[in-house]
């Protein structure tokens, strides 16, 4: 027999949906029916099931499955408990801007056995919810109900169109279960697919030729310019066209709280990263500014641009629709995609007004500096071997000696952030991610969907080892009873690494940041509730437990080599997860 969940798994399967990522509940017996109906019928079930003990993790495994192809998957939820589950998650595929299809099941809307599906449980009183999707709905690229299966292939690619649309987001599709158990003739399931050439996600659009002439007339005679960005790397093509464009014209790039490689940080016109904090000479004393792809360009408070300085804003999301307050004072705003953007500056400039003698001479310049931030870092690496507690420099050198050349590293150290970044110094397209947004928790799923993508659409990245540097705050927050169980279920093995400094750094930077000379400032952190001691618990052992990883606790900075090379090896040879709980300085 065929329902409306038959197509549903048929049209996300002819989209190339190829992963769910599931939490059941007592709304998705239709679900489960079809998908045993397949099994029989064909020997497989399209799309993959991977069952999720959390729904958080759930859906960070879409966000890592998303950001290592430029792919959406579908995460099944649980009526509105499940939806509310989905926790800060929503809001990191959200700000991350990676496409995801959610699909929330709802209570029954009858309840004397009128239809299939009718209440004849106690507990679709409970969650028979007045409006579910609101739950999520400013998250959200699209929220939508499904009706009837005469159309539910209609709903789906529309979903899956606007998901995938710049701005890319998540979207959030509910149904009765009476409607996912309507039931379907063979010729109305044979007649639903649909050419899926016809739902393809808006084509990207470029700037203007008189905006490219523009933006290109003022870098090509600026004395001192500079090129900002966040998240261009999510389309390589942009990358090439920003290192071609530097080069060009001798550009410094910048990096203003970055989630993915968006140009290489070892090229010599790469000239530093920030989180908004501390000093940004590079901007303060630009005459043109070209923001590309940026949440937060600079933090005001902080630094500021020249009052007569030129900047130009390009990006997929420029108004920042989804935010309540975003401005930064651009002479030209223009919502495009960066990669053709660029392309077009490019094809503005005038080659025989370039000032060669000033380009050289910038070139020189911002190489020199280049050198001198590389030096620094490898100084304090070299100095922290003869340190006698362990710190973050001969940690992440240390990895970044021992790891395969081709290593997916993500980055969740969130008051660390810009170290790991610094000593890694990724320089490698799609080698290197951050959440892109604010909730703790992102990494242990994100690993998982990360190469269960890598897996399901060969060629699309080349990376064949994932290391996860995180935080033990973040850690905890990332579940990691469920998150080991999953992987080791999936077999998606990975490293883990962390940075165990007692509790949570970046409530107390904040206080600080606030009251720098406060009463909190001369507190104890344990005073504070920022501290998990003063036992805290041994991190890799929870790994251990939930699903049969390596794990060690590491105390001393002679024990570092050693332990990460037998974790790498347990990954590599064994494939399982390997988890190292370092203590580096504590709170």
């Amino acid at each position: 027999m065929y329902t409306t969940s038959s197509v549903f798994l048929k049209t996300l399967a002819e989209a190339n949906i190829t992963h769910a990522f599931v939490n059941w509940g007592s709304d998705h017996p239709a679900l489960l029916e079809d998908l045993e109906r397949q099994r029989i019928e064909k020997g497989e079930a399209i799309p993959r099931i991977i069952t999720c003990p959390n729904e958080m993790v759930a859906l960070s495994c879409a966000q890592g499955y998303a950001q290592i192809t430029g792919k959406p998957a579908a995460v099944f939820i649980h009526v509105d408990v499940g939806t509310q589950a989905l926790g800060g998650a929503v809001h990191n595929v959200d700000r991350n801007r990676v496409p995801v299809l959610i699909y929330a099941g709802a209570a029954p809307f009858t309840f004397n056995g009128e239809l299939p599906g009718s209440r004849n449980e106690f507990i679709f009183w409970l969650q028979d919810s007045l409006d579910q999707p609101n739950i999520v709905r400013q998250y959200m690229r699209m929220t939508a109900q499904i009706n009837s299966g005469k159309n539910v292939n209609q709903v789906v690619m529309r979903a899956l169109q606007t998901a995938q649309s710049d701005p890319p987001g998540p979207v959030y599709l509910w149904a009765r279960r009476e409607v996912m158990e309507e039931p379907l003739d063979e010729s109305e399931f044979g007649d639903s697919s649909l050419n899926t050439r016809h739902w393809a996600p808006i084509d990207p659009a470029t700037i203007s030729p008189r905006t490219a002439a523009n933006i290109a007339q003022a870098l090509t005679y600026a004395k001192r310019p500079l090129i900002v960005t966040s998240y261009l790397g999510r389309r390589p093509d942009a990358v090439a066209s920003l290192v071609e464009l530097s080069e060009r014209l001798s550009i410094p790039v910048y990096f203003s709280c970055p989630s993915s490689v968006s140009f290489p940080m070892e090229h010599p016109h790469f000239v530093g990263i920030s989180y908004g904090m501390g000093e940004n000479r590079w901007l303060r004393e630009a005459d043109v500014i070209l923001v590309l792809d940026s949440d937060i360009p600079w933090i005001p408070v902080h630094n500021v641009p020249q009052s007569n300085a030129r900047i130009f804003h390009i990006d997929i999301d420029v108004l920042k629709q989804n935010m309540g307050m975003f401005h930064i004072d651009a002479e030209l705003v223009a919502k495009a995609d960066c990669g053709l953007a660029l392309k077009a500056i490019m094809e503005a400039t005038d080659t025989n007004a370039i000032d060669k003698e000033l380009i050289t001479k910038r070139h020189q310049e911002i190489q020199t500096l280049h050198n001198d931030w590389i030096q620094g870092l490898v100084k304090a690496e070299s100095s922290s071997l003869n340190s006698p507690i362990i710190t973050l420099p001969l940690v992440t050198s240390t990895l970044r000696k021992l790891v395969p050349p081709k290593t997916l590293y993500l980055n969740e150290g969130i008051s660390n952030y810009i170290p790991v970044w610094s000593h890694l110094r990724p320089s490698r397209v799609g080698s290197f991610f951050t959440s892109g947004a604010s909730s703790l928790g992102w990494g242990l799923g994100a690993a998982i969907g990360a190469i269960l993508g890598k897996a399901a659409l060969p060629g699309t990245n080349e990376n064949d080892f994932v290391a996860l540097i995180v935080g033990d705050g973040s850690f905890l927050f990332g579940v990691p009873s469920s998150a080991y169980w999953i992987a080791r279920r999936y077999d998606t093995p990975f490293l883990t690494v962390v940075l165990n400094n007692g509790g949570w750094r970046s409530p107390k930077l904040s206080m600080l940041g606030v009251h720098p000379t406060g009463m909190g400032s001369k507190a104890h952190s344990s005073h504070l509730s920022v501290t998990f001691g003063p036992e805290s618990p041994d991190y890799s052992q929870i790994a251990v437990a939930a699903g049969g990883a390596w794990g060690r606790k590491i105390t001393q900075p002679t024990e570092v080599e050693e332990a990460l090379t037998e974790a790498i090896r347990v990954v590599r040879e064994e494939k399982r997860c390997a988890v190292l709980d370092i203590v580096i300085e504590a709170l």
